[in-house]
């Protein structure tokens, strides 16, 4: 019996592009907390600078297709920024409408992060994971990253899959 390919590292950088800093822009979604107490926006945000990249935005806005979208095109359409994320809202509720946005943006969905998502967070919260809509898409040519609100969701998605992997994305979308 063949054993399974070990996945590569996150320092194994042939795979998963080179050493670059990016720059991000993270929205949080929420009708609960405010800039000032939003601790899942805030690990975002310093996750992201502590692996070495750039925060050129951050803002909160409530559960709104709307408001994100009207805070995300123009984020979108600077050539300096690279990537987004938004931290909210990717559950199943009525008030739930991240992932909404994103696909009336006309997002190009791109399935294995959600699937990669759900996989983590089944060892970390069992099968509730199935109810998580969390996804990446491309929007005006760069990736958007659709997180669930928890501290423990950011942690997980930054760390084990976008930090490792947002370098080699954007290289390829440049292409």
């Amino acid at each position: 019996m063949t054993e399974p390919a070990a996945a590569p590292s996150a320092t194994s950088r042939h795979h998963l592009g080179g050493s670059r800093s990016l720059s991000f822009g993270v929205l949080s979604v929420s009708d609960t907390h405010t800039e000032s107490d939003d601790p899942s926006g805030h690990l975002a945000r310093d996750l992201l600078q502590k692996a070495g990249h750039k925060v050129l935005h951050y803002h909160l806005v409530a559960n709104s297709i709307a408001d994100v979208r009207d805070t995300l095109e123009p984020w979108l359409a600077e050539i300096p920024l690279e990537l987004a994320i938004t931290v909210g809202g990717t559950g199943v509720s009525s008030r739930d409408l991240t992932v909404a946005a994103l696909e009336a943006m006309g997002g190009k969905k791109l399935e294995g992060f959600g699937e990669l998502y759900r996989s983590l967070s089944f060892q970390e919260v069992g099968p509730l994971a199935m109810i998580s809509r969390a996804g990446l898409y491309v929007i005006n040519g760069k990736p958007v990253f659709a997180l669930p609100g928890s501290e423990r969701a950011v942690r997980t998605a930054i760390e084990k899959l976008i930090v490792p992997a947002s370098i080699h994305l954007v290289e390829e979308l440049e292409r």
